[in-house]
């Protein structure tokens, strides 16, 4: 029988997946969760925004979406990074080691683009929920954005990583992603 997905888990166990001295789930597998739940967090904002912002169902129903692709990516990008593992398991002198090697990262690097895009679209909206939404839940809307933009960040990182070429697109949209999360004007927090 096969283990349940990451999905399936309480969250208990998937934290202590996380913890164990197991490769996976890992880096990528938390940056899609992390989008997940910034998504769910910009969706509940935003539906109980309903006074503020004429657009709330919508921007809801936006980040519900998004939550939907970004959850399976945990489940995907541990897969890929299977698939590294089993290159790496090769013995040295594989003359298809270092190309079945390449070839995995290169693959690897897929998810967490996707990662970032997805983390990218949420704090778009997370952004304009936290600046027009609900006051009350601005800390909510925050949290929202600032995970999303760590994501982001994570995320963009391990397409670096994976991807040996600069001038890979990947690897230039991955710039791109974290150069433009890093520039989002965050809300503050207003300090009484």
């Amino acid at each position: 029988m096969a283990e349940p997905g990451y999905l399936d888990l309480t969250v208990r166990d998937y934290l202590g997946q996380v913890a164990a001295a197991t490769p996976a789930p890992g880096a990528g597998a938390v940056s899609a969760t992390t989008v997940a739940l910034a998504a769910g967090l910009a969706a509940m904002a935003a539906g109980l925004s309903h006074r503020q912002l004429a657009d709330a169902e919508q921007l809801a129903d936006r980040m519900r979406d998004l939550q939907d692709q970004a959850a399976p990516l945990a489940q995907r990008d541990a897969a890929a990074y299977g698939e590294v593992l089993a290159a790496l398991r090769r013995p040295a002198d594989d003359p298809d080691r270092p190309g079945a090697l390449h070839e995995a990262l290169s693959r690897a690097a897929d998810v967490p683009l996707e990662i970032a895009a997805l983390g990218a679209a949420v704090l778009d909206v997370a952004t304009d929920v936290a600046d027009r939404g609900n006051p009350n839940l601005r800390g909510d809307a925050l949290t929202s954005c600032l995970l999303a933009q760590a994501a982001v960040r994570a995320a963009t990182a391990l397409v670096v990583l994976n991807v040996a070429d600069d001038r890979d697109p990947r690897r230039v949209r991955a710039a791109e992603l974290d150069g433009a999360a890093q520039r989002v004007p965050l809300p503050t927090p207003d300090v009484a």
